[in-house]
């Protein structure tokens, strides 16, 4: 779902945001899930980003705020997840472009984040080629350092860090993102790859969850009297 009014300050449908996200990328990152995707993989555990309606609409500026605080508090990097953010594809790009721009003022001489070096990881559904072969998504992925791109196919489970299934590639696009991401592209984890949040009534689990992973999680709620209800990967 494509939301930039004309002559009117571009605007993203978003399911949530969080800092600090630990379970999606390297360091402690700004995480901003887009709302609707019209992919629909079986086997989400994000199916209430999937409504195009849901969520709520914010301001590039405002989604900027939160990354120049992010910055401020200390974040390694920016993620970007969904939902499908190429739905939103002149969006995003503007939200990208602005990231690259606060990133290299927050990261001048003098500034809060002098130093440091920050990525900016998008994930799309979408295949290498798909995104090639269109023009507004072809933009808006030039200002990441780094795509996770590929349908989520759930009888292709994995053990590759912050990737859902074995087809999903790691593809580092920029010297930055060699540079922080090269030691990855086969790195395995065979523990949990979920970081639990409590929010205002509810608990939010980012991450990319390993096969049974959430299975289990459910059993040892279970064995303490929790029962979760409302659960995203079942709606």
């Amino acid at each position: 779902m494509e939301n930039v009014p004309e002559c009117a300050e571009p605007t993203l449908r978003i399911s949530q945001t969080h800092f600090p996200v630990e379970a999606l990328g390297p360091g402690r990152r700004l995480g901003i899930w887009t709302q609707g995707c019209g992919l629909a993989c079986a086997g989400c555990m994000s199916r209430h980003t999937w409504d195009p309606l849901g969520g709520a609409s914010h301001t590039v500026s405002s989604l900027l705020g939160l990354w120049h605080e992010a910055l401020a508090r200390g974040a390694d990097g920016l993620t970007v997840s969904g939902g499908e953010p190429l739905d939103q594809p002149a969006a995003l790009e503007s939200l990208l472009a602005g990231a690259v721009r606060a990133r290299a003022e927050a990261t001048a001489p003098g500034g809060p984040a002098t130093g440091r070096e920050i990525d900016i990881l998008l994930y799309t559904g979408y295949e290498q080629e798909e995104v090639e072969r269109d023009a507004a998504r072809s933009a808006a992925v030039r200002h990441a350092d780094v795509l996770v791109t590929g349908r989520f196919r759930a009888a292709e489970p994995t053990a590759l860090v912050w990737r859902g299934s074995a087809n999903q590639r790691l593809r580092p696009r920029t010297a930055r993102g060699w540079a922080r991401y090269q030691e990855h592209l086969a790195r395995t984890e065979s523990g949990p790859r979920l970081q639990m949040v409590e929010g205002e009534g509810d608990v939010r689990l980012y991450g990319v969850p390993r096969r049974g992973e959430l299975a289990a999680l459910e059993r040892r709620l279970r064995r303490v009297g929790i029962t979760l209800t409302g659960a995203s990967w079942r709606r």
